[in-house]
């Protein structure tokens, strides 16, 4: 491949992909629904609406146009919400050029319909190389040029390869493989437990609480990600238990944050898009069609769903009956 790469999506992590592209001075077209975005990267270089302090490279250049933004690119990184993603895709069918590769950044399940992002963008751009980044990394860290690890998935071995060797950077370390779902898993259903972390910290149980709820919700993670057909080791990989770590460490974390927000009885109008708030429902039902306990998934749907209060979800799950920790 050598033709452009562009970014469909102006939040914070298109932003940071897209510097994270065009540091090494190759030009990168970013678009954005926000008229504003488009005129702070363009005139100050900077998106301070979602990347606040952060100097973008001259190369990243920003458009409301979505035909001028795909035009050319060989490459087109899609961060966008799960649940914006049908209605986008729609919208890029008459501007992509024939071939482009789709690579999905954003981590979700479409509520409506229980499918992961790729499923969705294979039935809407039929013909288009599909593929799947996902990984520990904050968006404020990847702006920044520290280091990150992440991995990237495809059907396409070859095509795999080829894309994680074009887009990795030298602080931007990029591992290709071929679990799209086991990507798309791990990525998904730790948003739903970041949630619960957030809840706990946010209650004051502590750090042994905490550990607690991360080591037992990967256990569903792990299950409930195998049993939508995701291998084991990608569930163990960057995609699953080290995007899971990074995203309960702290308030950075979109979800963490909502769930800190519930754990304290805060108001969440006011915080920005947190993706597990959509797919807990879908999971904790997914969960339940296949016979999968997790209980910690279910607790967040039921907060989300039915109001139920964090601290008496909480109580719930200490109060759950004692077992063998590996049955």
């Amino acid at each position: 491949m050598s033709g452009g790469v562009c970014i469909i999506g102006g939040g914070a992590w298109g932003t940071a992909l897209g510097a994270m592209r065009a540091r090494g001075g190759e030009p990168v077209s970013l678009y954005a629904r926000d008229a504003e975005t488009v005129r702070s990267i363009a005139e100050r270089h900077e998106n301070p609406r979602y990347l606040p302090g952060i100097t973008l490279p001259e190369s990243l250049t920003a458009t409301s146009d979505l035909g001028a933004a795909l035009a050319g690119a060989e490459i087109a990184l899609l961060v966008l919400p799960a649940q914006a993603l049908r209605a986008a895709s729609r919208e890029m069918a008459p501007h992509l050029p024939p071939g482009t590769a789709l690579v999905l950044c954003s981590k979700g399940i479409e509520r409506d319909t229980g499918l992961f992002a790729s499923a969705v963008v294979e039935a809407e751009l039929p013909g288009h190389p599909v593929a799947v980044l996902s990984g520990p990394s904050f968006a404020a860290d990847v702006a920044a040029g520290l280091p990150t690890a992440v991995t990237l998935a495809a059907g396409d071995t070859a095509l795999a390869d080829d894309l994680a060797r074009r887009l990795a950077a030298p602080a931007f370390r990029i591992y290709a493989g071929d679990d799209v779902l086991g990507v798309e898993a791990g990525g998904s259903l730790k948003n739903v437990l970041a949630i619960a972390a957030g809840a706990s910290a946010g209650l004051g149980l502590g750090a042994s609480a905490l550990a607690a709820l991360v080591t037992r919700g990967f256990v569903e993670l792990r299950r409930l990600g195998e049993a939508l057909g995701a291998r084991p080791d990608t569930l163990l990989g960057l995609s699953g238990l080290g995007d899971l770590v990074l995203t309960c460490s702290g308030a950075q974390s979109r979800n963490f944050a909502y769930g800190l927000a519930l754990g304290r009885g805060e108001g969440t109008s006011g915080l920005k898009l947190a993706e597990g708030v959509f797919s807990a429902a879908i999971a904790a039902r997914l969960a339940r069609e296949r016979g999968i306990e997790a209980p910690i998934i279910e607790a967040v749907a039921t907060i989300l769903d039915e109001g139920l209060p964090a601290a008496e979800a909480m109580r719930a799950l200490l109060a759950r009956p004692l077992k063998r920790e590996f049955d």
